[in-house]
């Protein structure tokens, strides 16, 4: 069998489709028999190509599971001998690699069966051999054989988290460091221990070298493995962080305000941050974070995504939620700022800017509302004043945020009905759907909670309102209703002259009084 599968391997690799198709059929019918793993085997170890080589490793990771019962332990003693040969004499590292996934898997059953005890001995030795090859395919085994035999490190895990914290700082080498930064990652996910969690606080200084370094260097999908394992780290019950807190936000607004760097791992970043703001708010008010966050995430508001870029990456939309987030937990320490930001930037020559004042006054009204409320004649004032922008998205920006007051700020916001609803009656007729649909938004809210007061404003409402269902979309139409039904609610007797206007206004009286 040896023979004919290493011409079989070697077909396999060819060009030409008809060839490959025809070694793979014959290389399917030879897997049946289990001798094919030490066939396999063999020739990870002989073929002279390391494509060859490298097939012959991953066949043998897709067949070992089927056929490892069924070998007698002097062939189980040789696939593995083959299989270590390949991992510490091995010069190609996708070779490497492949092999050592396929050690992965048998340890999955070797090593509970007590049929492979020298293994983790030779990996501690292999991770502290002078050769960068043997300490790196070391730490890629650590990594992932924590998903199948993780329990069999447990009586080793003091010597493991010493020697992964010393691969961390391996000044000779960025692939061991990097191997194990994704060792840590996966050892982490399969700490349960709280006891054992918390040492890993000493790992978050190398940890954010190696990401630093990975980022100077362009690799970037190793750096995000960084904010993968502060996000198990944030989310822990155990108090894991300690100071770190500081130097994790401190990284974290470097590459969120970084726009060198990937949309998807600037997302990481402020992702970091909401989960701080989520769960560990009361260390940012400890280590005094709460400013320099809101001075990186407020510009953030004016920075939107390209038109070719996910809107779920999108650094405006992140950023709104992380300050949403601070708000509803820090709301004290997050409205002076954000009024501050708002103040300035509403004056700003960029419209990004001046839609971010008044985004920004939107996204804290829930959770700031008391403190909004003390100030809401100067919130008004910016917001009132950027309805009337030259540049849509300012106008629609502010028809949004003037409906999260109307939603968050009742009743108070109510008693300026005398500025705010001329305002929206302007707005009501904007060039932009996008303007009106908020503004619809926002007249519904508003009229909540108003009584007669609405009566001096009914019949210019009701003028735009009814010409607005004839003349606009569907979606418009819908929302437009909705505005209408909270007109009719507070105007209560003096609106049943405009239910006679019309049969679709008299469904929306209806649907008002059920």
């Amino acid at each position: 069998m040896a023979q004919s599968l290493e011409l079989l391997l070697i077909q396999f690799l060819m060009p030409d489709n008809d060839a490959r198709r025809q070694a793979e059929e014959q290389i399917k019918r030879l897997a049946k028999d289990p001798q094919v793993v030490l066939a396999l085997a063999q020739h990870l170890r002989t073929a002279k190509t390391p494509n060859v080589r490298q097939l012959a490793a991953v066949l043998l990771r897709k067949k070992i599971t089927g056929h490892w019962a069924k070998l007698s332990p002097q062939l189980k003693l040789l696939v593995k001998q083959s299989l270590i040969e390949s991992i510490t004499m091995e010069h190609s590292p996708p070779v490497r690699k492949a092999s050592a996934n396929v050690v992965s898997i048998i340890a999955k059953y070797a090593v509970p069966a007590g049929e492979w005890p020298d293994l983790l001995p030779f990996l501690f030795q292999c991770s502290q051999s002078a050769q960068e090859d043997h300490r790196e395919v070391a730490l890629i085994l650590f990594s992932s054989l924590t998903e199948t035999i993780g329990n069999a490190f447990q009586p080793h895990y003091a010597a493991l988290q010493a020697l992964l914290l010393k691969c961390l700082q391996d000044d000779t080498s960025n692939r061991v460091r990097v191997a194990a930064l994704k060792a840590v990652g996966s050892f982490l996910e399969f700490t349960v221990d709280g006891d054992e969690a918390i040492k890993f606080r000493q790992f978050i200084p190398s940890i954010l070298n190696v990401a630093r370094q990975c980022l100077s260097s362009g690799d970037e999908d190793v750096a995000i493995i960084a904010f993968e394992i502060f996000d198990e780290l944030i989310e822990s019950p155990a108090p894991l962080l300690g100071d770190s807190v500081k130097s994790i936000v401190q990284f974290s607004l470097e590459v969120c305000s970084s726009q060198n760097l990937e949309p998807s791992t600037r997302h990481q970043a402020i992702q970091i941050i909401s989960w701080m703001a989520k769960y560990k708010h009361s260390s940012l008010k400890k280590y005094n974070l709460v400013i320099p966050i809101l001075q990186v995430m407020c510009p953030l508001l004016a920075e939107s995504a390209d038109a070719d870029e996910d809107d779920d990456l999108a650094p405006d939309r992140a950023a709104a939620e992380v300050i949403d987030t601070m708000a509803l937990n820090l709301s004290k320490h997050v409205f002076p700022p954000v009024f501050e930001f708002a103040s300035l930037s509403s004056q700003s020559t960029n419209p990004k800017f001046r839609e971010a004042s008044v985004t920004a006054l939107g996204v804290v009204s829930e959770g700031c509302l008391e403190l909004m409320k003390g100030k809401l004649e100067s919130v008004l004032h910016i917001v009132l004043g950027a309805l009337r922008d030259p540049e849509q998205m300012v106008r629609g920006a502010a028809s949004f945020a003037l409906g999260q007051f109307a939603e968050h700020l009742q009743p108070e916001i109510v008693s300026h009905y005398g500025t705010v609803l001329p305002c929206i009656l302007n707005a009501l007729e904007d060039a932009s759907d996008e303007v009106k649909e908020k503004s619809y938004y926002a007249l519904a809210a508003f009229c909540e909670d108003m009584g007669e007061e609405i009566l001096p404003f009914l019949d210019p409402l009701m003028g735009k309102l009814l010409a607005a269902l004839q003349n606009s979309p569907r979606n418009l139409q819908d929302t437009c209703m909705s505005a209408i039904g909270s007109v009719a609610t507070a105007a209560e007797q003096a609106f049943i002259p405009y239910a006679e206007r019309g049969s679709r206004v008299n469904e929306i009286l209806h649907g008002a009084y059920q």
